[in-house]
């Protein structure tokens, strides 16, 4: 009855798994690289790439449950021989994109819309989460705040839901290991919404130094951004960025509404992330 854990070295993947190995529960951690995964002691390991089907055989022996990362290459190949080895549920870390109109053709909607309707049409048992923004994305404002710059944003007064990556953690595993998650689409939120400007005024008061806004034009984000990913998310994350600057963002399930727990704040996760906006002195 293992229950395989893709995207082991991930986040939110490597929360699950510690969770679970905790609880005692058998499990395995996939990655194409198996051999650079830092488990604890007692948790097999596998090596797992979606368009390679060879793998799947010995990633897949007596596993009951996954917890799947979206990655639409090879998905229908990966969900046939799910079937075959007698995988009886999937809990896919999806993204409240594929709720968008323009999912279809949404370069980051996409991604994870494909991995949802392969895992339907295969008839496999799956849980749908669909987290909104992480709170762990003001990582990308690391750097100007660590060196005392200023963090420039096109749209500084979008407003988003930030969720902690711990609370999806906490309700991935009680979907593999509860029943009242499975077979549902749920889509995840933090408890508040907040603008990045917002945002930013937490991380001032949890650092105790003051952080610049800048705001620049649509143009100059493009340019800023287009050096680390590719153009077609550039454009996505600015529109939905433009539109979300219109009002407060919905409130959708949290960890209080789905497990009966205090959803974490985005004040706690700059306060346990602290050291990371930080520059070590030489």
């Amino acid at each position: 009855m293992t229950i395989l854990i893709t995207g082991a070295r991930g986040k939110v993947g490597r929360a699950v798994l510690d969770r679970l190995h905790t609880g005692g529960l058998p499990i395995r951690a996939a990655s194409a690289k198996p051999a650079e995964l830092t488990v604890p002691a007692g948790v097999e390991t596998a090596e797992l790439v979606l368009d390679r089907p060879e793998t799947f055989a010995a990633a897949l022996d007596g596993v009951r449950q996954v917890f799947l990362y979206p990655n639409p290459a090879g998905i229908d190949a990966f969900t046939a021989a799910a079937r075959a080895e007698g995988v009886e549920h999937v809990v896919l870390l999806s993204s409240s994109s594929v709720l968008a109109p323009d999912a279809e053709t949404d370069p980051l909607a996409s991604h994870s819309l494909r991995v949802e309707r392969a895992l339907t049409a295969s008839g496999l048992p799956g849980t749908f989460l669909r987290p909104d923004a992480f709170a762990s994305n003001a990582l990308a404002w690391a750097h100007p705040i660590g060196h005392g710059l200023p963090v420039q944003l096109a749209y500084p007064d979008a407003h988003i839901t930030p969720v902690h990556p711990e609370d999806i953690a906490d309700i991935a595993v009680e979907a593999l290991t509860g029943t009242a998650l499975r077979g549902r689409a749920v889509t995840l939120t933090g408890a508040q919404s907040l603008t990045f400007r917002e945002q930013l005024a937490i991380l001032s008061e949890v650092l105790g130094r003051d952080i610049t806004v800048e705001t620049i034009t649509h143009a100059e984000a493009e340019q800023q951004m287009g050096r680390f990913m590719p153009a077609p998310m550039v454009g996505s994350l600015l529109a939905l960025w433009a539109a979300a600057s219109a009002g407060p963002a919905a409130i959708a399930d949290t960890a209080e509404s789905l497990l009966g727990t205090p959803a974490r704040s985005f004040r706690q996760w700059a306060t346990e992330n602290a050291a990371a906006f930080t520059v070590p002195k030489e």
